[in-house]
């Protein structure tokens, strides 16, 4: 797996404090999910967990804010209803996390789409939003 390299290089970049907006894709729990094999899907996961708590560690440390999300599920389903290796996507909700947010902010609760994804980081680092994107930001700031 290469989470852990991946987080390292990310931690590096916030650190650098050169970038306003760092984002990166873990492929590991994805790429497990597709093969049907659950030690690896958990090897996956689990790798990708230690990475993204390097990236919050520095994130913390340099004044980032973490936003974390997902696509569609996979590594959460790996069998179908005959038992066998579920490998394709499923239609799971995924969570949208926000850590090391200021005081006073955290995202609405209701369930969101993809596309209320960048609204919400654009409201986060204070740029207006586009006429052009329809959707809209779960930033609640009190």
């Amino acid at each position: 797996m290469s989470a852990w390299a991946v987080g390292e290089k990310v931690a590096e970049r916030i650190a650098e404090g050169k970038f306003e907006f760092v984002m990166n894709n873990f492929a590991p729990p994805d790429m497990v999910g597709h093969t049907g094999v659950y030690e690896a899907a958990i090897q996956g996961v689990a790798e990708t967990d230690r990475a993204i708590g390097h990236i919050y560690e520095a994130c913390k440390k340099h004044g980032y804010i973490l936003f974390i999300t997902a696509d569609h599920g996979n590594a959460e389903e790996m069998l179908n209803e005959q038992r066998k290796p579920k490998t394709s996507h499923t239609v799971n909700k995924v969570p949208f996390v926000m850590a090391n947010a200021p005081e006073g902010w955290s995202l609405k609760k209701e369930d969101g789409v993809l596309g209320d994804v960048a609204p919400t980081i654009l409201a986060a680092m204070g740029i207006e939003q586009p006429e052009e994107m329809t959707c809209r930001s779960l930033l609640v700031k009190s």
